[in-house]
């Protein structure tokens, strides 16, 4: 299990040796063909910073060699946000005095029909965290009511068990993300206080449950801004290290969600600029030339603008981030502010203007078919 290999690390000791690193290791990392994890501390400590042109350039070669000059794209369908935990940066949580709304069947396949309009194979289905109202029963009728619609169906939903994630992959589901939000314990306990996503170590061994389960993708990640995202960049890096090689059938992507405002909400404690989150992007490509890279509307458009080229994979675009979102009530709370609100055209014709091509079905899946 991951966690194993997590608890032979101590974050302080891992912090100090990625700032420890120098321009001769960023060099050193710079001209091998195969990069390992002190290879990746190197690329993201502030000694790279110098680099960034030579990693951007690295990172555009390796994605297109890869991944050809193709965007996939995708959009989240807000299913509830009703939510049994309490966490200090988002939307959904329950001390949150807001409306609480979840969608019925009727609701999910009017969202269904209006995303499917805009051209999208891909949704990714999101609610917040609560068993009674959203389990694994709701989750699985929600699955049976896409499955006509979309070729590829993700979920980000609460953490489940082995079995509960084989009887929705039987269903139809694909694609699991579920992000460890940061892998700083003590922190996580302060941003996580109450409900069952208090508990550290069932989420981090989540992505094992997965790979157990036979799972087609796994999504892994950290909200930037929770704690210093070198480190936590980290963990993530040996996260994916450990999984790849353990369940090397299963294919993975990582994100880049930095802390966004939501009504009542929390100041990242450590800032991230745009500079540095292009660093982040390229580190990981030159670290792990396979790992698909997912970006969001959270950021702002110029910077998916010019981050298109660098290593991105994946991306979303007119993502409405409340339940019943596109048709049902555009106006019921958001989990966080958007900061790209261009519409699905618009975005696809700016991926088009850079020389990419539109992927909207998933060719690994429709291979299987």
């Amino acid at each position: 299990m991951y966690q194993d290999l997590f608890y032979q690390n101590n974050w302080n000791e891992v912090k100090a040796s990625i700032y420890a690193k120098t321009a001769q290791d960023v060099e050193r990392a710079l001209g091998k063909q195969r990069r390992n994890l002190e290879d990746f501390k190197a690329l993201i400590s502030p000694a790279a910073a110098p680099y960034l042109e030579q990693m951007a350039q690295l990172s555009h070669q390796l994605t297109k060699k890869r991944f050809g000059n193709t965007i996939q794209m995708y959009t989240p369908m807000y299913l509830s946000n009703e939510c049994q935990n309490i966490c200090t940066y988002c939307g959904f949580s329950l001390d949150n005095k807001v409306r609480r709304r979840t969608l019925s069947d009727d609701e999910i396949v009017r969202e269904a029909e209006a995303i499917k309009a805009m051209g999208y194979e891909h949704i990714l289905l999101v609610t917040g965290e609560a068993n009674k109202t959203v389990g694994v029963e709701y989750i699985k009728k929600a699955i049976k009511l896409m499955k006509p619609y979309f070729s590829h169906i993700s979920m980000e939903v609460q953490p489940m068990d082995q079995d509960e994630y084989e009887s929705l992959i039987e269903e139809g589901l694909n694609t699991v993300l579920v992000y460890q939000e940061t892998y700083h314990k003590e922190d996580y306990k302060k941003h996580h206080p109450k409900g069952k996503k208090s508990n550290f170590d069932y989420r981090v061994d989540t992505p094992d449950r997965l790979g157990k389960a036979g799972i087609h993708k796994i999504g892994i990640g950290v909200l930037i801004g929770l704690e210093d995202w070198r480190t936590d960049s980290f963990f993530t890096a040996l996260h994916l290290d450990y999984l790849e090689r353990t369940y090397w059938q299963t294919k993975y992507s990582i994100s880049f969600p930095r802390l966004r405002p939501f009504s009542g909400g929390l100041e990242p404690k450590v800032e991230m600029n745009d500079r540095e989150l292009v660093q982040l992007i390229c580190a990981y490509r030159l670290f792990d030339e396979e790992v698909e890279l997912s970006l969001s509307t959270r950021e702002h458009p110029i910077f998916r603008d010019n981050i298109i080229k660098l290593g991105i994979t994946s991306a979303s675009a007119g993502s409405k981030t409340n339940p019943g979102g596109y048709v049902v009530e555009p106006e019921s709370l958001e989990q966080f502010e958007i900061s790209d609100e261009r519409s699905t055209e618009e975005f696809t014709e700016m991926v088009k203007r850079q020389g990419y091509e539109v992927v909207w079905k998933d060719w690994d899946l429709a291979l299987q078919e």
